[in-house]
């Protein structure tokens, strides 16, 4: 049977590298996980117990831009991490981030357009682009820039412009200043902007400033995935101008008739977990002191130091230029999991190197170790 060329992205390596370590495991070997940016914790206590109590009722469709008093809980978020006074109305619960880029991409452009994106990135945007046939279109950012795209580099041929704060693979950040500026220059090309902050709530020293505090004419899209531990259960939201609820609710409706019921109440629920999310964030401030002082000594010494996330992504030019053959090795030989930068970055990832801190930190000491004797026996 026939397939569309659209349908023809590339993989998503990080996964094909935890195949990779799971057939490790299956033959018996102990792999620590660094490949993934996943938290190792669970949902928050308070969501599980709520999953748990709704169980014996009804788990049915729900209106498709989310429970309203889920919508109402996000938008106190809001109020409490930024000081932004937003309209639930506004805000779209999605099946995971993932599926509210599908709804963002559909409703602000057409087949065939640009959409300019920062390299390194995460790599499912310019997939599902393609899916969508749409082109996205890399801005190499610099070192010396933090990862991240600067004004100028916006090209004038675009529809729109993907931000991420903090970013994945450099966990590096965008302050106000630099949300204004790229805002005010998106504006000026008449340019849609996107803003992914799925990572906030995950910052050492200074806290997330999301492109709401600067503008209501963008689309902020953020998951309950990092901050919440809640990968698996696949909910996200995204916000959205007023002017455009009604074309992503027709959307919402045909393409996923709702998120989870499940998973919202869960959500609901985990919004008052603060507790657990914020003892999370101690272990991933230390995992990250860890790594921050290790890698140099071992020869990953080229690094953007993260303000967020749980990721640190390492130049190894001065290592190899073959960066999936390195981690395939570094799996095989110590038995530690990372990925290779061509997930993020098409055009220099072959030099590159992701590692996540998103485990304990017993799991991330015993990955200092092994990859310490692995980079002294090289």
């Amino acid at each position: 049977m026939r397939q569309s060329k659209r349908g023809q992205v590339d993989p998503f390596i990080v996964m094909d590298v935890m195949e990779a370590a799971r057939r490790a495991e299956a033959a018996g070997h102990h792999v620590i996980h660094m490949e993934v940016g996943q938290p190792a914790t669970p949902a928050p206590a308070l969501a599980r117990a709520a999953l748990q109590a709704r169980l014996d009722q009804p788990l049915g469709y729900t209106v498709a831009l989310g429970l309203p008093e889920l919508r109402a809980g996000i938008a106190g978020l809001y109020r409490r991490w930024y000081g932004v006074d937003l309209d639930p109305a506004r805000v779209v619960v999605t099946p995971g981030s993932s599926g509210a880029f599908m709804l963002a991409f559909s409703a602000l452009f057409d087949a065939g357009e640009r959409v300019a994106l920062g390299e390194p990135g995460y790599p499912s945007y310019r997939q599902i682009m393609r899916a969508m046939s749409l082109e996205p279109v890399g801005i190499q950012t610099a070192p010396e820039n933090r990862y991240q795209p600067r004004p100028e580099e916006i090209p004038r041929d675009v529809a729109g412009l993907m931000l991420a704060s903090p970013g994945n693979p450099s966990g590096t950040m965008l302050g106000l200043e630099d949300y204004r500026r790229l805002l005010g220059r998106a504006a000026e090309l008449g340019v849609a902007v996107i803003s992914d902050e799925i990572y906030h709530g995950l910052s050492y020293g200074g806290r997330c400033h999301s492109a709401l505090e600067v503008s209501d004419d963008v689309y902020v899209i953020n998951s309950f995935s990092k901050y919440f531990s809640m990968t698996g259960w696949r909910v996200g939201w995204m916000v959205v101008p007023e002017d455009h609820i009604r074309t992503i609710e027709r959307i919402a409706q045909n393409m996923f008739i709702c998120p989870p019921h499940a998973s919202q109440v869960a959500a609901l629920a985990a919004l008052d977990g603060v507790d657990e999310c914020e003892a999370n964030l101690t272990t991933y401030a230390e995992n990250r002191r860890l790594l921050l002082e290790a890698l140099p000594k071992i020869g990953f010494d080229r690094i953007a130091p993260p303000d967020g996330a749980f990721y640190i992504y390492a130049d190894v030019s001065a290592l190899t230029d073959d960066s999936l053959a390195f981690a395939a090795e570094i799996l095989e030989r110590a038995g530690v999991a990372v990925t290779p930068g061509l997930d993020f970055d098409p055009k220099r990832g072959a030099r590159t190197l992701r590692f996540s801190y998103a485990r304990s930190t017993e799991d991330i000491a015993d990955g200092i170790a092994r990859l310490t004797r692995f980079m002294g026996a090289r």
